[in-house]
């Protein structure tokens, strides 16, 4: 092809809007079986404001709807150094009131992924962010009950490696595999999930440690919705590495924190208009 006919054939899209893909306009691609009913899941994460010294970007995702497919975004900002979010409670009642009304109820039990926390700080999340989630449906108007509440601790960076034994050679293990013993703390609750495939090298699992539990999940329960959250970002066709809300939440702040560096508008709070 010669230099005149690519101009030609580059012209008449110079100048062109992008058109949103279906899930920035807050559609359902797709959706998977959820083994619990009435569960409302939260991703949680921070990042750093590039352009403000000292300022941090509270990213929170949560889902709107009972089968987990529709997705209500909050992020704020706050001139904290710490990692310690002092908005949850905002973000929280605005999410209860959007559940309330794509379903007409609020009797649901609440599961936040909490991304960006060291061994350190599992005691301020308990301590600070814990009663700021509890609080943010007594101040509904509707006047409802307290939802329970299940706070996880995700890290993704962790230097554990699994392998099982096969024909005498070693081999990652297959998607979806739980360890939740002998490589685990005994004082936790806590386990290990690897939800990729890896084509090269060594699988790297994602470490969760549930810090807080109050709905009585079972270690089934609470192992089987994390690995079916993994299915449900839109931005990918296969499983990523933590869950979905916990990864919107990912991409809000880093979009925020680089580009933006203000609080997005309230009408796009439930689009994904960050992906």
């Amino acid at each position: 092809m010669t230099a005149d006919e690519w101009e030609d054939r580059v012209k008449p899209c110079i100048g062109c809007t992008p058109v949103p893909s279906s899930e920035q306009l807050g559609e359902e691609l797709w959706a998977v079986e959820i083994p619990l009913k009435s569960v409302m899941v939260v991703g949680t994460d921070f990042n750093k404001d590039a352009m403000a010294k000292g300022s941090s970007v509270i990213g929170f995702v949560a889902s709107s709807n009972f089968q987990l497919a529709r997705l209500y975004s909050c992020c704020m900002l706050q001139n904290s150094g710490s990692n310690t979010a002092n908005c949850l409670q905002v973000c929280m009642k605005d999410a209860v009131s959007k559940l309330q009304a794509c379903n007409g109820q609020l009797d649901h039990k609440t599961k936040m992924y909490r991304d960006g926390v060291g061994d350190g700080q599992l005691k301020m999340v308990v301590n600070f962010e814990v009663p700021q989630i509890l609080s943010a449906p007594d101040e509904c108007s509707s006047g409802c009950r307290r939802a329970k509440l299940s706070v996880v601790v995700i890290r993704k960076k962790c230097r554990h490696r699994f392998f099982i034994e096969t024909n005498r050679s070693l081999q990652n293990p297959p998607i979806g595999t739980v360890f939740d013993t002998e490589a685990t703390r005994p004082e936790w609750y806590d386990f290990f999930l690897s939800s990729q495939l890896a084509c090269q090298g060594t699988v790297n699992p994602t470490y969760y440690n549930v810090v807080y539990d109050d709905n009585g999940f079972n270690p089934d329960h609470m192992q089987h919705l994390t690995y079916k959250m993994c299915h449900m970002y839109y931005n990918w066709p296969g499983l990523i590495r933590v869950p979905a809300p916990c990864h919107y939440a990912n991409k809000l702040t880093f979009l925020v924190g680089q580009s933006i560096h203000r609080e997005p508008s309230l009408a796009l709070a439930d689009k994904l208009f960050y992906l």
